[in-house]
């Protein structure tokens, strides 16, 4: 058994090194066995007691990078997605072309009227008959979590969008469901009363199938800062240009050229994305 070493969560706590998490972690990102074990054996040599976990983070990236860049890649992606930050791309829009992506009917920023107030919608997603109100929340402070007083908030409102859609007869937008998808992870009591209130939440890891990542994974929806090619001015010159998915870089590699990236770069980045597009995750 190997010597237990305490560390740094981001928000100050210490808890004990979990090398499990940490496999899961990398397999989860398509590293293979062999990758992994090397990645985890590394680590686990340079331990130090009282080390942060966005240490051991960056160190078991930067070995992950030198190995399989794609992989490297898939094991940023959180980060990638808190990186595109609400100047970039407001995580509302991020997650109605997830949805669109899925097949829903989507509008984004609505005001809708409740029988109080009126609502600013986030996003609506309809398909088959069922018209989703999705309330989106977007944080880019590691290791926060969402919690009991925002599910709350997303099910106060739809009731109150709700009571003001029974009061009439010939409403067409009726919405029959209320989601919180957020980039973070969810706090026990946030997911105790969604569960037991009927509302759907979506967290970095939560539910256990069909969570954000998975979400992400299954729709392709890849932010450019996810790419390892990429310096952080060159993702923050093609943000600002309107590059912002693995998708756009495609349509629009010209861009690339005006911000000053040569050919032979444009090259590599293209091939990272889309080895990383192609990957096939377990």
């Amino acid at each position: 058994m190997s010597q237990q070493h305490w560390v740094i969560k981001a928000n100050g706590e210490r808890e004990i090194f979990d090398e499990e998490k940490l496999r899961s972690s990398l397999l989860r990102s398509g590293a293979g066995q062999d990758d992994t074990d090397t990645v985890v054996v590394r680590i686990l040599s340079e331990m130090k007691e009282g080390m942060s976990t966005e240490k051991i983070y960056r160190h078991a990236f930067a070995l992950l990078k030198r190995l399989h860049k794609g992989v490297a890649a898939q094991y940023s992606l959180r980060r990638a997605i808190r990186e595109m930050g609400p100047s970039g791309f407001p995580f509302e829009q991020y997650v109605g072309e997830i949805f669109r992506t899925k097949g829903y009917e989507v509008k984004t920023d609505q005001i809708v009227q409740g029988w109080c107030v009126d609502h600013e919608v986030d996003v609506s997603a309809k398909k088959e008959g069922t018209h989703i109100l999705i309330e989106c929340k977007f944080h880019n402070e590691e290791g926060f979590k969402t919690d009991l007083k925002v599910a709350l908030y997303v099910r106060e409102r739809f009731q109150d969008i709700q009571k003001k859609h029974e009061s009439v007869k010939d409403v067409t937008e009726r919405f029959h469901e209320a989601w919180l998808v957020t980039n973070t992870k969810l706090t026990s009591k946030a997911i105790q009363y969604a569960q037991c209130a009927g509302l759907h939440v979506i967290g970095w890891n939560y539910p256990r199938h069909g969570n954000l990542q998975d979400l992400v994974n299954e729709t392709r929806m890849y932010p450019i800062t996810a790419l390892t090619t990429l310096s952080g001015a060159d993702k923050r010159r093609l943000m600002e240009s309107g590059i912002v998915l693995f998708r756009d870089l495609f349509q629009k590699r010209n861009v690339m050229h005006g911000i000053g990236i040569d050919e032979l770069k444009i090259d590599r980045v293209l091939s990272e994305a889309t080895a990383l597009n192609g990957m096939t995750l377990t």
